[in-house]
C-alpha cells in the first residue's frame, strides 16, 4: 500500500548527531571479521539512481527514502550552514527540506534529476528562515582579489573553508575570515557563490534550483565573485591599518 505522505513523517536524523558537516557520513560497511569463510552482505542499495529511490518510496519502501537521506545529508547539511550561519538553524531547514521531500514525493518527475530538487528545496526553506528572521545574512572562479600584497585567486580563498581541525592557527583565521566575508554578502549573491562553487551545480542546474533565467545565473556568478573580491581587499586594507 502505498504511503500516505500527508500524514506519516518519514524517519530523519536525530537533530545535532548525524548532522554534523564535520564528520564523515555514516559507512554501511560491514564489520570484519577473522572467518575466512565471513562473506560482507551486499548493498541493497549499489547501482539504484536517486530516482528510482524515490520511485521506491513512492510504492511503500521506506528503507529508499532514508538511503536518500544517508546519500545527501552531508552536502546539503554543509549547504545549509554555510548559507545561513547557524548549525540550529541549517537542521531545521535540513529536517523541512526532507518532510518537503517526503510530501512531494508523488509530485516528482523520475525524468529529472532528484539533487537539484532537493536543493531546490532546502535552498526555499532557508530563504522562508531567513525572512521570518527578518535578517540578511547568503564559473572561472580564478579572479585575482588582491588586497594581500600578491595575487591571491579566488578560488585559493575558498579551498579554505573546508576547515579542518588539526590545521596551523594560521590557516584556521584565514579561514574564519573567508567566512565572515562570504556571510557579509548578500542573500542573492551568497546563495549563487554556495551552488556554483562549493557544491558545483552547472549553470543550467542553478537556474532549475532558483528558478531565474541562464543569463541572470552567469551575471549574479561573476557579481558574485566582484563582490567577494570587493569585500576581501576591503577587510585586508582595515587589517594593514590596524
Amino acid at each position: 500500500m502505498t504511503p500516505t505522505k500527508a500524514t506519516r513523517k518519514p524517519d530523519l536524523p536525530e537533530r545535532g548527531k548525524q548532522l554534523d558537516p564535520d564528520r564523515a557520513a555514516p559507512k554501511r560497511a560491514a564489520k570484519t571479521s577473522n572467518r575466512l569463510d565471513a562473506v560482507a552482505p551486499s548493498d541493497p542499495f549499489a547501482g539504484r539512481t536517486d530516482e528510482q529511490l524515490v520511485a521506491a518510496y513512492r510504492a511503500g519502501d521506506k528503507m529508499s527514502f532514508q538511503e536518500l537521506v544517508h546519500r545527501h545529508q552531508r552536502e546539503l547539511f554543509h549547504f545549509l550552514v554555510r548559507f545561513l550561519g547557524n548549525r540550529a538553524a541549517a537542521e531545521d531547514a535540513f529536517q523541512e527540506a526532507f518532510l518537503q521531500v517526503h510530501q512531494s514525493a508523488d509530485q516528482f518527475d523520475v525524468t529529472r534529476r532528484f539533487r537539484p530538487w532537493l536543493f531546490t528545496i532546502a535552498a526555499n526553506k532557508a530563504r522562508d528562515f531567513m525572512r521570518i528572521q527578518s535578517r540578511r545574512a547568503v564559473t572561472p572562479l580564478n579572479a585575482p582579489v588582491g588586497g594581500d600584497g600578491g595575487t591571491t585567486e579566488f578560488i585559493d580563498l575558498m579551498e579554505s573553508a573546508a576547515a579542518m581541525p588539526d590545521e596551523p592557527m594560521e590557516r584556521r583565521e584565514l579561514q574564519a575570515k573567508v567566512h565572515r566575508t562570504v556571510m557579509a554578502m548578500p542573500e542573492h549573491l551568497r546563495e549563487i557563490l554556495l551552488l556554483s562553487y562549493f557544491h558545483q551545480f552547472p549553470y543550467k542546474q542553478i537556474s532549475e534550483i532558483l528558478e531565474i533565467p541562464l543569463g541572470t545565473v552567469k551575471s549574479r556568478v561573476h557579481a558574485a565573485v566582484a563582490h567577494f573580491a570587493d569585500r576581501w581587499r576591503q577587510a585586508n586594507q582595515s587589517h594593514s591599518l590596524s
